[in-house]
């Protein structure tokens, strides 16, 4: 199958934003290429080994994506543009916002991303491993196998990076966790090795919830974790005791509609994937549903939010 290859030069502040029109438009997975972010890790240590170069200009983000080459192609090329020319309206720079199409062959896109992918260990106690590289553990490791795939989520980036650190503090074992908009699983999978006694996985995206079942099998999770199609919580039952959603700002803005029946009493949300120019939109939407913001953290211009159901 032939694919093309959509990039846009963008800022960071929209990054995740332009993610989320390309899944809109069909795209099943992204690379973002974050020269800010490849530097923060190299000097951080946290990668095992890396032979990416230092990058000079770390303003521009490359978000790529995937579209087969089919007679809906420029329609959905033509709703991608709209919706990055409509991101002003909403105070969101789109910085360049040039729009490049390349037209490949399936084989040469499905490898290329691998190579800004490397172990990395996330929080006190998780680290990323890709499946196909190699890992010197510490006793205290915990470690995730991971194969994105066409799927969301290695875990580098700050909105989830930041929910892996939170879930370290917050799963403490026993707890039934529910993970909306699973992407590659990263997130079900960290709780369910921390301790989580039960965990459901849901995607609007088929291909997403295909991904993470396999990354969660790949990880010998699979009595823990339930993966399914759905939108928001609408095909889960029950409550939990801990709701994960690291997607945006607004549609975590309407999943909060659900989160005071659906999060136990006592219960917390982690909710991140939210800009820190919406930060005051989605507070509100949380003091209006009678929630309580516990805690706000912040890195590198994305913020996420533990949220807590104190009941009426």
């Amino acid at each position: 199958m032939k694919w093309a290859e959509i990039s846009i030069k963008t800022t960071h502040e929209a990054t995740e934003v332009i993610a989320e029109i390309f899944h809109e438009v069909g795209a099943s997975g992204v690379v973002i290429e974050d020269p800010a972010l490849v530097n923060e890790y190299r000097a951080s240590g946290a990668w095992d080994y890396t032979d990416i170069p230092e990058a000079t200009n770390t303003e521009i983000v490359t978000v790529k994506a995937y579209l087969p080459v089919d007679e809906q192609l420029d329609d959905k090329l033509a709703v991608f543009k709209n919706r990055v020319d409509e991101l002003a309206g909403h105070n969101i720079d789109k910085g360049l916002g040039d729009i490049n199409c390349t037209e490949i062959q399936d084989e040469d896109w499905s490898t290329t991303w691998k190579e800004y992918f490397h172990p990395i260990k996330v929080g006190d106690l998780i680290v990323i491993k890709p499946s196909w590289e190699e890992y010197n553990a510490s006793p205290d490791d915990i470690i995730i196998e991971l194969d994105p795939g066409m799927a969301f989520g290695t875990g580098t980036h700050h909105t989830t990076s930041m929910c892996i650190r939170l879930l370290e503090e917050i799963i403490k074992g026993g707890q039934e966790v529910f993970d909306v908009g699973t992407g590659s699983g990263v997130l079900a999978i960290t709780a369910a090795k921390l301790g989580a006694m039960k965990v459901t996985a849901v995607d609007f995206d088929p291909v997403a919830v295909r991904v993470a079942k396999e990354n969660i099998e790949a990880n010998h999770v699979s009595d823990i974790i339930t993966t399914g199609q759905s939108d928001l919580l609408k095909n889960v039952d029950g409550k939990a005791d801990v709701i994960i959603a690291n997607i945006i700002a607004d549609i975590i803005i309407r999943l909060l509609d659900d989160i005071p029946n659906r999060l136990k009493l006592g219960g917390t949300m982690i909710a991140s994937g939210i800009i820190a120019d919406r930060l005051s939109d989605v507070t509100k939407a949380v003091i209006d549903h009678g929630l309580t913001v516990d805690r706000v953290i912040e890195e590198g211009g994305w913020v996420a939010m533990v949220i807590h159901n104190g009941g009426n």
